[in-house]
């Protein structure tokens, strides 16, 4: 039985998707200083997929995109299931 037949009774339960942009440490006096339109370095590089998680297991990588007026991720890769 392949991984779809496996799972084909939980179809409609609810899974928490994330997709991580990036983690950075700060101090709470720099949190607290942030303010409407403050930026927030990252330490990746524009272009790079992100990971994509499901239930906290990695489903895939994926990139940002826009829609209309908001943010979206395009799903680039899914991994194998193991």
């Amino acid at each position: 039985m392949n991984s779809l037949g496996l799972v084909e009774n939980y179809q409609e339960v609810n899974v928490t998707i994330e997709a991580e942009l990036d983690r950075r440490k700060m101090t709470l006096r720099q949190i607290l200083a942030l303010g409407v339109g403050s930026v927030i370095a990252t330490s990746r590089p524009a272009g790079e997929d992100l990971a994509i998680y499901a239930g906290g297991a990695l489903l895939g990588y994926g990139e940002v995109v826009t829609l209309d007026k908001s943010m979206g991720i395009r799903i680039t890769e899914f991994r194998e299931a193991q």
